[in-house]
């Protein structure tokens, strides 16, 4: 069984706790880990791992999303100048 590309990554924040990953690096890691369950002898215990993590990426990918749809709500602008929120 190989390892190669399949290990988490993230920093620290400036607080001293990880760093919240970005969309990108979720997005990467799941496919990765869909990689490795795909194409690696991986044995039923790592497989596991691997799926719990991809479900946390998955949901923090889905939760970035949210927020940022949130955001562009909130910043479109009117031709006016004013700022009003629209429906995507």
């Amino acid at each position: 069984m190989s390892g190669a590309g399949v290990r988490g990554g993230g920093g620290e924040e400036a607080g001293g706790g990880p760093a919240r990953p970005s969309l990108e690096e979720d997005l990467g890691r799941l496919d990765a880990i869909v990689r490795a369950l795909e194409v690696e002898d991986v044995d039923l215990d790592r497989a596991l791992a691997l799926f719990e993590e991809g479900v946390r990426r998955l949901k923090a990918a889905r939760e970035r999303l949210g927020e940022a749809e949130l955001r562009l709500k909130q910043l479109r602008e009117a031709a006016d100048g004013s700022v009003r929120v629209d429906d995507l």
